[in-house]
């Protein structure tokens, strides 16, 4: 028995796990063996087109009834800032020019739009259970009908400040993302990356000051991190970078090779996309990172990376890669989806049962 069960109760699910919706790095195969293992699958939808989340939609019902998470993007459109897309490709020229790559034209195209109308009416025509953000919500308008169409609300926090900003607009539970996650920052109140904290110093915080269910995310990929936070308040917890060993994951083999380093180094930049994420130190990162202030508005900067990481890769280099990445990959295990849930959950059950009666 787990020992708080309000986020089983919420979502109607049987594990307290939910996978992390990894944008480009997942899709319906991983939602669907973490949904058949008992967990919350969860698509991400920031980079897809409407008809592409429609048909992973109906690819995963297909497969199965269980409940999933659709996830957004909800930044703010960058400004056109053309003299400073131009003086950062300016900045990276000796880069093309070393890899015969053409840089991009000016000004750069954003290349993924925040949740707007048209999202949030596939979403009253999909109507998942459960819909989660990504850097803060979206217009209170577009909000009030994403709940209108019974969905359960989720958006990160990466501070307790965020917490209550979001508990206050009505989520129903909040997702504490402490610095050792993997990917971008849920930052949107916070502005320093530098005053970014743990998870385990984070959790108890947000959990103190809201009342709704709390999902502990960052540096938990085993049944340790899981017993951890159910004791520092957490009723759940969101899992990434362990599920990047799984087959099931759309991710380069480049990429798995990084993640399979015994302690792979990972940083906290902005020069790959433009906003905070914590992703393997490579060669671009160390050299133009990890935060630049000159960096073009997030998602503009990817667009400057795109044409360096494509011939890199396909040279064998991982120079200009973003391989995302949280603190805890090294405790990572090569299994599927399914199992690896299964897994995670049988061993935390174990382990919480053995604290709460330590001599049997």
């Amino acid at each position: 028995m787990w020992p708080d069960t309000r986020l089983i109760d919420l979502f109607g699910i049987e594990l307290p796990i939910m996978q992390a919706p990894m944008a480009n790095a997942t899709g319906v195969e991983m939602a669907v063996a973490v949904a058949k293992a008992g967990g919350l699958g969860s698509l991400p939808c920031a980079m897809l087109s409407l008809d592409k989340i429609r048909t992973g939609v109906t690819e995963f019902r297909a497969q199965s009834n269980k409940p999933f998470n659709l996830n957004f993007f909800c930044h703010a459109a960058p400004a056109e800032d053309v003299a400073r897309e131009q003086a950062w490709l300016t900045r990276l020229a000796p880069y093309y020019t070393a890899l015969g790559a053409a840089p991009p034209s000016l000004p750069l195209k954003a290349g993924l739009q925040p949740f707007g109308e048209e999202a949030c009416a596939l979403v009253e025509e999909l109507r998942p259970a459960i819909v989660s953000f990504h850097f803060g919500l979206p217009a209170p308008a577009l909000l009030q009908r994403v709940k209108s169409a019974g969905c359960r609300i989720l958006s990160s926090a990466t501070s307790v400040k965020e917490a209550v900003w979001l508990a206050e607009r009505g989520v129903d539970a909040v997702i504490a993302q402490g610095a050792e996650a993997g990917g971008h920052r849920g930052m949107f109140l916070e502005t320093d990356v530098a005053t970014q904290i743990g998870t385990f110093a984070l959790v108890p915080q947000v959990a103190d000051v809201v009342k709704v269910p709390v999902i502990a995310a960052g540096g938990i990929a085993d049944a340790r991190g899981v017993a951890a936070t159910f004791a520092l308040g957490a009723s759940g917890v969101q899992i990434g970078t362990a599920y990047l060993r799984c087959p099931e994951a759309h991710i380069s083999e480049l990429h798995r090779a990084a993640l399979k380093k015994p302690e792979p180094a990972t940083v906290i930049t902005n020069v790959l996309t433009g906003r905070p994420a914590r992703g393997i130190l490579d060669r671009f990162i160390a050299e133009q990172g990890p935060v630049n202030a000159e960096t073009p508005a997030f998602p503009l900067a990817t667009q400057a990376a795109i044409p360096l990481r494509t011939i890199a890769e396909k040279q064998g280099s991982g120079d200009f890669s973003s391989f995302w990445s949280g603190e805890a990959s090294a405790l990572g295990r090569d299994m599927n989806a399914e199992g690896l849930t299964r897994t995670i959950a049988d061993e935390s059950l174990a382990l919480l049962r053995g604290l709460s009666n330590p001599n049997k």
